[in-house]
């Protein structure tokens, strides 16, 4: 099964979305049911100190709390008068009177009578013996009196556990002295069937929230994915259309962030490929017609002698001769161009003086252009021109660029050749004199097998791959080449090459 990127987004949304969920609602019904029991002991406080100031008042009456130690009931007793007293206070009817009074059981203070034996008082409790544990309050689900102790001012316990677990503390003070102390062991269990129906609720809403928010999150998720996810399918189709051929598709610019940057470069790569595609094909195009050109000749030369229309002497070897050479440089110069253009050129780098290199080139070429009618003039620097490049390449593109200017130049005209320094760059020119080349054309002489037919044609010889391979074997020194108007009234080469600092 193939997952898509939709679909990994909406799943590692929805993973994100439970483990958010999730941790929230189980930390929330933690800490609702521990809030909810600390709220249940804290309520405890108030009864507590109640319970403080009946014993402080009992025992400033007694002047102690034996009664306490010697009566298990007399606890519950005093918890069941607070509860009556609480109701009376409130203006309810008691539908009882109090289990029995606070203290020794009744007739216990009276002086017994003279025919009759005095009762006798509760044996005391043995030493080891645990403290009685007093009754819970009847209709408290919250065992108040069985979590109860008192401790006595030595910190003995009197009536509860022996050992109970730290709680709410109250000390128990009369006139400024601590006689005893009180402990309520905390509650760890939610008393009743109603306190846990009432947390169970609370939880139970809480999972519904968050399955509703998850149902609402995976929504919005898919919602996202798909907004999201348009200009990329829209990408995908784009580069299909690419892959197969059509390199005139065009991706929509949908908003302005990383895909919109991405879709604009597949549109500026989908450009190239239609403009290489068509210079491919130009190429083509160009190459078959020169290469039918001179194949036609010989064809019909060869033809024409087997006729017996031409006889077979040296003029016609020679015109065949001519034709093959024309063939064999266009061939030379494709390949030599394709070389360039692919780095299969080796170039031998080493330090040199180009002020030097354009002076013997100008000095050959001066008879050349003698020859043609016109007048070659050399502008020397005074300076050294230091440049690493390989001598060979770069005497192959001054002397193209020479050859050019006396194959196309008028006779009677003139060719200067110049170099310079220009601030961190080495400059060499070579402009001619008419005839020209229109306005708006002088980048394209720099295109594979381009000819100005009213100037440069093909009678004057060239394959038309010459400015090319010149523009390759420039740039792989890191230079450029480009060719603008001249003020003799021709073309002007300028070249710039890095000096190499000294």
């Amino acid at each position: 099964m193939r997952m898509t990127i939709a679909f990994k987004l909406v799943a590692a949304a929805i993973v994100m979305v439970v483990l958010c969920l999730g941790t929230m609602a189980w930390i929330t019904s933690r800490n609702l049911e521990h809030g909810f029991l600390a709220y249940l002991n804290e309520l405890q406080s108030q009864p507590l100190d109640d319970i403080r100031d009946e014993l402080a008042r009992q025992y400033r009456e007694r002047g102690d709390f034996e009664w306490l130690r010697r009566n298990p009931r007399a606890l519950a007793q005093l918890l069941d008068r607070r509860r009556h007293e609480r109701r009376l206070a409130a203006g309810e009817a008691a539908d009882e009177a109090p289990n029995a009074p606070l203290g020794p059981p009744p007739g216990a203070d009276r002086p017994p009578a003279r025919d009759s034996h005095p009762a006798p008082l509760p044996p005391p409790p043995r030493a080891d013996a645990p403290p009685p544990r007093p009754n819970g309050e009847v209709g408290d689900p919250l065992g108040f009196g069985l979590r109860l102790t008192v401790f006595d001012e030595q910190g003995q316990p009197l009536m509860g556990p022996r050992n109970p677990e730290p709680g709410i503390s109250r000390a128990i003070e009369v006139d400024g002295r601590v006689v005893g102390r009180l402990n309520l062991m905390p509650v760890h269990q939610l008393p009743g069937e109603a306190a846990r129906g009432f947390v169970r609720g609370q939880i139970r809403e809480l999972l519904w929230l968050a399955a509703a928010l998850l149902a609402l999150s995976t929504l919005a998720a898919v919602l996202f994915a798909r907004r999201l996810l348009r200009p990329v399918a829209a990408l995908r189709r784009v580069t299909q259309s690419i892959a197969r051929g059509k390199f005139d598709t065009r991706a929509p610019l949908i908003g302005h962030d990383e895909l919109a940057e991405l879709a604009q470069h597949v549109n500026t790569m989908a450009e190239a490929l239609e403009a290489n595609e068509r210079q491919r094909r130009k190429v083509l195009a160009d190459v078959s017609h020169e290469l039918r050109t001179p194949l036609s000749v010989i064809r019909g030369e060869i033809e024409a002698l087997q006729d017996g229309i031409r006889r077979a002497d040296a003029n016609a070897l020679e015109s065949l001769h001519g034709e093959v050479l024309r063939l064999n440089k266009l061939v030379d110069d494709l390949y030599q161009l394709a070389l360039a253009e692919s780095g299969g050129l080796h170039y031998h780098k080493e330090r040199l003086d180009l002020a030097e290199l354009v002076r013997e080139l100008g000095e050959n070429f001066q008879v050349r252009a003698a020859k043609a009618g016109l007048r070659l003039m050399l502008r020397d620097p005074g300076q050294t021109l230091p440049v690493h490049g390989d001598p060979g390449r770069l005497a192959q593109v001054i002397s193209n660029l020479l050859e050019n200017s006396i194959r196309y130049t008028d006779a009677g005209g003139s060719i200067v050749l110049s170099s310079r320094a220009d601030g961190v760059l080495a400059e060499v020119c070579v402009e001619d004199s008419a005839p020209g080349v229109p306005d708006g054309a002088h980048k394209q002489l720099f295109e594979r097998l381009y000819r100005v037919d009213q100037a440069r044609s093909r009678n004057r010889g060239g394959s038309g791959l010459g400015l090319a391979i010149c523009k390759s074997l420039v740039e792989a020194h890191g230079g450029t080449i480009a060719a603008m108007p001249s003020t003799l009234g021709g073309v002007k080469m300028l070249i710039h090459l890095p000096l190499e600092r000294t």
